[in-house]
């Protein structure tokens, strides 16, 4: 028997392993069966690849047993197996890990770097969470003598020569008294089918299954084995191989995970890459948007697994917030099974993974907005605003988005349009994308703000979901690229932008080609100044409007100012220190309203006036006016005249 000492303080490795790297104690089962599986699929090559191993009968498994009185608990496998130099190389490794310094950097990064925690034998010490010693007899294939490694994970650990009948790897846990809640049939089934459900070889548990007689006492006992895990990955499997009832059978046996949805999803986008990464990914995108989806604590809907093996399904981190809804598996090939949560956050691997995987799922959006009329329209009805916000918050794929994000419009009665059709209906000498943002569709549709751009035949966007209010402004400009075709040898793409401009910002009416006439404007210049002089600091200014027709008032934002619905929005989020915002009144210098004020002294008749103007023009753009009370009273004042 061959003794070896730890080299390191395995004592204070061992508690980081514990402590910080896994969050549940089950995880240990994981991590054994995900060696063992390693270790099939490392032999099942070499049957295959090396003359040394074709002649080894191989049907690969894994058997999980337990014995509750014994306090045991088995893991083997019939795998490529290990020698003495294996065990001291693999088994050893936490005992080559180095200096104090060493083990203070692994402290620091660990939670930064998985490859670093990934060249330890972290995955196989997690079963020192529920075990005080663990014995591993193992045999290499094609040689003939067994070994056996046992250690407590404090002072060392032993090596010896033992028995075993083939190749493979035997891992037997001592529990400790926590650990004996693993010690049943339904404990360990129901973290293999979490954990482990979709590992490509068979797994079996063996358990004895007894009967009582109707006093309790046991009567018959017989020792079962089944199997506990199914063994395949339909993400794994070829497209072509597939047909669209598999996917949707999957879809729905994982409604649990996505929210308890046992309806088919509106389509499906399955990737398998191979190359600088390998990975596969299978990505649904629901027909009706998860209840929570607004909700700051929503659950996510993709699930991590690393050569099939679970991981998580929890991690906002493996698809970007605005693309909460989209429900699936990623499975990657290059993440380390020993990784923690927080270190999947800034894992290169997986972020490289999410990049590509957005821009395949934003790919697959655009041919079915191209080709899929029925589809989209249910898409957009459910997915719209989470679009809007990729707008706002993903920069690196706001081109892409851009193309799907949908409006309403004053040119579409019903239904939806996007910016490359709104390009495409303008008129030759338009410059500008122009939009109307507020809280409700037939109050934006109904906006006095509207009337010259109505009549000039000039398409508004109609923003009326109250993220408009953020993303819009924030977008600055539409960008539509062009293929050149065969007009320029490069083949390079020409681009051509437009602004969008609010209507109800005060410069907007500048591009609507009407000049004000001089002649108009002297002569209601009395009547603007009695009007302004009636609200005071009530508004920012009062002018004569020059897009209102029929209206007699609207209300615009200055350019450097917020909207009014805006304002009340950010004090809805509990901004309260945020200064009033006071809007700039426009008067239309031929209504009759205001054409009436002009002959009159009578103050209190032009201050109600004033003041209804104002009022009424908040009220048709959705704002709350701050004194309901004095508003009707001044309206009957003047009814009553």
């Amino acid at each position: 028997m061959a003794q070896h000492q730890f080299q390191t303080e395995v004592s204070r490795l061992l508690h980081l392993i514990i402590h910080s790297l896994y969050s549940n104690r089950e995880i240990f089962l994981r991590e054994l069966v995900s060696n063992a599986s390693d270790a099939l699929d490392k032999l099942k090559y070499l049957t295959v690849a090396d003359e040394a191993y074709k002649s080894l009968s191989f049907d690969p498994r894994i058997d999980i047993s337990f014995n509750k009185d014994a306090k045991t608990l088995t893991i083997s496998d019939n795998g490529i197996g290990m020698n003495e130099a294996d065990l001291v190389d693999s088994l050893g490794t936490i005992a080559r890990s180095g200096t104090r310094a060493f083990l203070e950097k692994l402290a620091d990064d660990a939670k930064k770097d998985s490859n670093l925690i990934g060249q330890f034998g972290v995955g196989f010490y997690s079963a020192f969470m529920v075990a005080d010693k663990i014995e591993v007899i193992t045999r290499k294939a094609a040689e003939g003598s067994a070994w056996k490694w046992t250690s407590d994970g404090k002072e060392g650990y032993e090596i010896e020569a033992a028995a075993r009948d083939s190749q493979g790897t035997t891992v037997i846990l001592h529990l400790t008294e926590e650990g004996t809640e693993y010690t049943n049939r339904w404990s360990i089934e129901d973290i293999i089918k979490r954990y482990s459900n979709h590992v490509a070889f068979p797994i079996y548990l063996t358990y004895d299954e007894k009967e009582y007689d109707d006093k309790g006492k046991e009567k018959s006992s017989k020792t079962k084995t089944d199997r506990i895990n199914s063994g395949t990955a339909l993400w794994r499997r070829s497209k072509s191989e597939l047909k669209e009832e598999d996917y949707n059978e999957f879809y729905k046996s994982l409604g649990t995970q996505f929210g308890g949805d046992t309806d088919e999803p509106l389509f499906y986008i399955h990737t398998k890459a191979e190359g600088a990464l390998e990975y596969s990914t299978l990505f649904y995108i629901p027909k009706k948007a998860p209840f929570d989806m607004y909700n700051v604590d929503y659950k996510p809907g993709v699930k991590l697994y690393v050569k099939r093996v679970f991981i998580t399904d929890d991690d906002k981190e493996l698809m970007p917030t605005w693309l909460r809804f989209v429900r699936g598996v990623i499975d990657s090939e290059d993440l380390p099974l020993n990784v923690s949560r927080e270190i999947l956050q800034q894992n290169k691997v997986l972020l490289n993974i999410k990049s590509a995987s957005v821009k395949k799922i934003l790919s697959e959006l655009k041919i079915i907005s191209e080709n899929n009329k029925e589809k989209w329209e249910t898409f957009v009805s459910q997915f719209n605003r989470p679009l809007k916000e990729g707008l706002y918050q993903d920069y690196a794929n706001r081109d892409s988005i851009q193309e799907l994000v949908r409006f309403k419009s004053t040119a579409v009665e019903e239904g939806w349009t996007s910016f490359a059709e709104y390009v495409s209906r303008m008129k030759s000498d338009q410059k500008h994308i122009y939009y109307i943002a507020g809280g409700n569709e037939q109050t934006l549709r109904s906006s006095p703000l509207l009337e010259a751009y109505r009549a000039k035949e000039i398409e508004v966007l109609i923003m009326d979901d109250e993220i408009d209010e953020l993303v819009i402004p924030s977008l600055h400009s539409y960008t539509q690229s062009k293929d050149s075709g065969g007009d320029k040898a490069d083949g390079k793409t020409e681009s051509q932008s437009w602004e969008l401009k609010a209507v109800n910002r005060a410069g907007a009416d500048e591009e609507l080609g009407e000049k004000q006439d001089k002649a108009a404007e002297k002569e209601a210049k009395p009547v603007i100044e009695k009007i302004k002089k009636a609200l005071g600091d009530k508004v920012k200014e009062v002018k004569l409007s020059r897009r209102l027709h029929d209206s007699p008032s609207c209300i615009v934002a200055d350019e450097n100012d917020p909207s009014m619905q805006m304002a009340q929005m950010l004090r809805a989020m509990g901004q309260t220190e945020m200064p009033e915002i006071k809007p700039i009144l426009e008067v239309n210098g031929d209504h009759p309203i205001v054409v009436g004020l002009k002959d009159t002294d009578d103050e209190e008749r032009i201050a109600d006036t004033a003041a209804v103007l104002l009022d009424q023009a908040l009220l048709v753009e959705g704002v709350k006016i701050k004194d309901p009370a004095d508003f009707v009273k001044r309206l009957n004042r003047l009814l009553s005249k």
